[in-house]
């Protein structure tokens, strides 16, 4: 690459994943006005290419291709070539990873290249190809043959390009199309996707499928409610189980603490290296649950272990909560990782290094291109009696070697970080560690969260209080916020409101809620569009049907407009929600290990779900054993207030909950109710231990 090259149109953009490309030969265009006029004008097909900033093969392909001279003046000369950060626009990802599905009926992945004619419609379809013919066997052309035969069928074939066109099209906007439906959803859902989730089940490594194997956190999270909801111990040890394989594998970094995106193998030794910030609040957030059910320290110290990872690296200044860490450092993927046993000795010395190799299982030969991913076979009570040290001893031990292993590493070149903060993936963030916060008791959690809340609220929001989707420090924010930013920010700030107790955070979750209700809701179906009713005009508006990364924008909208119902006895929240679990029904039960958020949504809804109010002294010993004893326990279908009649009287949205109640004789006092007709009152906090 020539060093005196002008960079590109993507030089201006404030995305990382774009700036990558900004020095490529490639005459690239962010998605824009500019783009697509210009398509028009030249009358040439567009070449969209789709990615993100902590994707390998985007790199590879990026290397290979958009950095050869020879390639970008074909690009150049024949088609329109626009850049897209899936991050950024989700939208445009979602649309045209779907046309991807329709062309080729195999699935995705990154990067994602389609050819769209002018008026945006995509004719062909892919996700990497090679500089050369070496999958020529597999069915894949080198990318120029590919172009080759995409500018000829474009000069050629103009018909036939636009008849595919407008065929997938018509597809895309029947997709996510739902039914209304008067018929009731039931347990049968939940107890169908059991049944499924055990069919799929690894039983000797834990989780789903073979390689390349995937967390499946909302599954994990789905299966808790399962087991409780069914009392079925087996639904239990398949989330124990896998939940123990997975942070004993190569895919949790056993010394900085953290997951990567998932493992190449079937028994979760060698990572795809790239850590997400979504992956990890959702894991938070399953070992904090699975704690709270088992009450098994291991899962408590990997969700602290996964929090403190991302305060420590994936944090900004202001609070907020960065997006990736790389697959790649100095070229080469996993590079920071992995250790030779020299370099374990070299940082720890003889004995340690000994020590070290025997816990992490490293040789001499290495089980990763000569060098080691570190994982565990044994618990720390096995790998203790192993060394002939008490369990307390072999802790410590482990833990200062850790430290030690963590500066040397720090030494080396780290893997890219794409500092861009995302609204939706904040709220994942804000709610793991609210719930965290709560239920391990660990207010330096809680605190972390208030202050990412307050950094989404006040930077994130329009005068009106719509939602940007993202920004980055010292930058203004941008993009129209999705589906997906209403849902996951609301819901994290009712975790928010159920940590702390400060009604704002429960007044922004409705204003949320409100808005995704005004511009989200279908008015002539149930459930809710991606985008909002005055976003740009795009090829489709769709719903999106499944879980992917993340939890699916209408199950999280579903989720927190129940929760929100349950705390204030909105009906107008209930009524859109019940809706959408009606017109899904045929998903949850055609596609259950893709509905897991949804489905949790269901166990929710059919209850009983539990509203606890505490009346009491705010600062009272007594009120706070209380508050520890309703929060330690696994209690997903409950919502939490609290009220300290010092303040005067409740918020006015709680009214309802807290009508009529009062603590008994100036003490803390816990009501449990169920569709606001409660029990007898509990009074202090030794009562609250006969919650049901």
């Amino acid at each position: 690459m020539s060093a005196a090259r002008t960079p590109n149109r993507l030089a201006a953009e404030t995305s990382l994943y774009l700036k990558q490309h900004a020095n490529n030969p490639v005459d690239w265009y962010p998605w824009g006005p500019e783009a697509l006029a210009r398509a028009k004008e030249l009358d040439r097909p567009i070449f969209l290419s789709v990615g993100y900033s902590a994707c390998h093969w985007c790199h590879v392909m990026e290397h290979e291709s958009f950095e050869d001279e020879s390639t970008a003046a074909v690009m150049n000369e024949h088609f329109v070539c626009i850049k897209v950060d899936r991050e950024e626009r989700p939208d445009l990802d979602t649309i045209y990873m779907n046309a991807l599905h329709v062309l080729t009926r195999e699935g995705g992945g990154w990067p994602l290249s389609v050819f769209l004619s002018p008026d945006l419609k995509p004719f062909f379809a892919g996700t990497y190809y090679p500089p050369d013919n070496r999958y020529a066997a597999q069915g894949r052309p080198s990318f120029k043959q590919l172009l080759a035969g995409i500018h000829n069928a474009w000069l050629t074939q103009r018909d036939r390009v636009h008849e595919i066109g407008a065929s997938v099209v018509t597809d895309l906007q029947q997709m996510g199309a739902l039914e209304v439906s008067d018929t009731t959803v039931s347990p049968d859902l939940l107890s169908g996707a059991l049944t499924v989730l055990r069919r799929n089940y690894d039983p000797r490594y834990g989780g789903f499928g073979a390689q390349p194997k995937f967390p499946h956190a909302l599954e994990l999270k789905l299966l808790l409610r399962l087991s409780a909801r069914f009392n079925d111990p087996v639904a239990l040890e398949m989330v124990t189980h896998t939940l123990t394989m997975m942070a004993r594998g190569g895919m949790y970094d056993q010394i900085g603490g953290g997951f990567a995106r998932y493992s190449v193998d079937a028994k979760w030794l060698v990572p795809h290296f790239e850590k997400m910030l979504y992956d990890n609040a959702l894991l938070a957030s399953a070992y904090t649950e699975a704690f709270q059910k088992t009450r098994d320290p291991f899962f408590e110290q990997i969700a602290r272990e996964t929090l403190d990872y991302v305060h420590r690296e994936m944090t900004s200044a202001p609070g907020a909560f960065f997006s990736t860490q790389d697959a790649d450092s100095e070229g080469e993927e996993g590079k920071f990782y992995v250790w030779s046993t020299d370099e374990l000795r070299e940082a720890l010395g003889i004995e340690d290094a000994e020590f070290a190799c025997k816990v992490w299982g490293a040789t001499r030969q290495g089980n990763f291109e000569g060098h080691n991913i570190l994982s565990r076979t044994l618990s720390d009570e096995d790998e203790a009696k192993s060394h002939g040290l008490a369990l307390a001893d072999f802790q410590v031990k482990l833990a200062r070697v850790k430290r030690a292993l963590y500066d040397t590493r720090a030494k080396r070149v780290w893997p890219g970080r794409d500092e861009k903060i995302l609204t939706a993936w904040n709220g994942l963030l804000i709610a793991a560690l609210a719930r965290a916060g709560a239920a391990l008791n660990a207010p330096e959690y809680t605190r972390s969260a208030t202050r990412a809340a307050d950094f989404v609220l006040d930077t994130m929001r329009t005068p009106d209080g719509r939602l940007y989707r993202t920004t980055g420090v010292g930058q203004s924010p941008k993009l129209t916020g999705y589906l997906e930013d209403y849902a996951l920010l609301a819901d994290a700030l009712v975790a928010v409101y159920e940590a702390t107790f400060d009604p704002k955070y429960l007044r922004s979750a409705l204003e949320l809620a409100e808005a995704m209700l005004k511009h989200f809701a279908d008015p002539n179906g149930p459930g809710f569009f991606f985008t909002a009713d005055d976003h740009e005009e795009l090829i489709a508006r769709t719903k999106d049907l499944h879980d992917g990364s993340t939890p699916s924008g209408n199950a999280m909208a579903v989720t927190v407009l129940l929760r929100l119902a349950a705390l204030t006895g909105r009906r107008d929240l209930a009524n859109p929600a019940e809706r959408a679990l009606r017109g899904y029904r045929e998903t949850m039960a055609e596609h259950p290990a893709a509905s897991g958020q949804m489905l949790a949504a269901l166990d929710f809804y059919l209850g009983p779900v539990q509203q606890i109010a505490l009346v009491g002294p705010a600062q009272g010993a007594e009120t706070q054993r209380a508050l520890a004893a309703v929060r330690g326990r696994f209690g997903p279908n409950r919502v939490v207030a609290f009220h300290d009649p010092a303040t005067g009287a409740p918020p006015a949205e709680l009214a309802p909950l807290f009508e009529g109640k009062e603590a008994v004789n100036g003490a803390v006092t816990v009501f449990v109710c169920e569709n606001f007709a409660c029990r007898s009152p509990l009074v202090g906090a030794a009562a609250v231990a006969r919650l049901g």
